[in-house]
C-alpha cells in the first residue's frame, strides 16, 4: 500500500488478488456480524414477548382481585400501570421488528416509548393522589407527598413537550 497523503492509504496499486481477498474478508466479517446482531435482536424480542405475556397474565390476576374488591382504587391503579407497561413492551417489540426488517435503527419508536412511559407515570401519579386534596385526609405528610408529586408531574410535562417536539422534528426530517 502506498500513502498518497498523510493518513490516507492508496489501494489502486494493490494487485487484484490481494484487493479481492481483503474485500471478501470484509464482506464475510460483515455477514457474520449482521447474523449475530439479528440473532441478538430475535432473542431480545422473544424475551420481551414473554415478559409482555407474563405482565398481561399478572394484570389479569390484578383485574380479578379488583372485581372482588370493586370499591377500592388500588386495583385500578395497578391494572392501569401494568397495561401501560405492556403497551410499552409492545412498542419496543415493534421497534425491534422494524429494525430487523429495515436494517436501521430509528429514533422515533424510542421517543414514542418514552412518551408512553411519561403518560403512564402521569396517570399513576394522578390516580395515587386523587384523594389527597380531601380536607379530612390532609396532613403534613400528605402535603409533602403532594408537593413531590406536583414537581414530578411538572418534570414529566416538560419531558412530554420535549419528546413531542423531537417526534415532530424526526417526522419532518423524514419528509424532506
Amino acid at each position: 500500500m502506498v500513502e498518497s497523503k498523510p493518513g490516507e492509504l492508496k489501494t489502486d496499486n494493490l494487485p487484484p488478488v490481494i484487493h479481492a481477498a481483503e474485500t471478501k474478508l470484509v464482506h464475510s466479517a460483515s455477514r457474520i456480524f449482521l447474523t449475530i446482531e439479528q440473532l441478538i435482536y430475535i432473542v431480545l424480542g422473544a424475551i420481551l414477548a414473554l415478559t409482555a405475556v407474563l405482565a398481561l397474565a399478572g394484570t389479569t390476576g390484578l383485574l380479578w382481585a379488583g372485581f372482588q374488591n370493586w370499591t377500592g382504587t388500588t386495583a385500578v391503579i395497578a391494572v392501569m400501570d401494568r397495561l401501560l407497561f405492556v403497551l410499552m413492551l409492545i412498542e419496543i417489540l415493534y421497534t425491534i421488528r422494524a429494525s430487523l426488517q429495515s436494517g436501521t435503527l430509528s429514533p422515533e419508536p424510542f421517543l414514542i416509548v418514552g412518551l408512553i412511559a411519561c403518560i403512564r407515570r402521569i396517570l399513576v401519579i394522578s390516580l395515587e393522589n386523587s384523594d389527597v386534596a380531601q380536607q379530612a385526609k390532609w396532613s403534613a405528610e400528605r402535603a409533602e407527598q403532594f408537593q413531590a408529586a406536583m414537581i414530578e408531574l411538572g418534570v414529566l410535562a416538560f419531558l412530554i413537550i420535549v419528546m413531542v417536539a423531537a417526534i415532530s422534528l424526526v417526522r419532518r426530517h423524514k419528509l424532506s
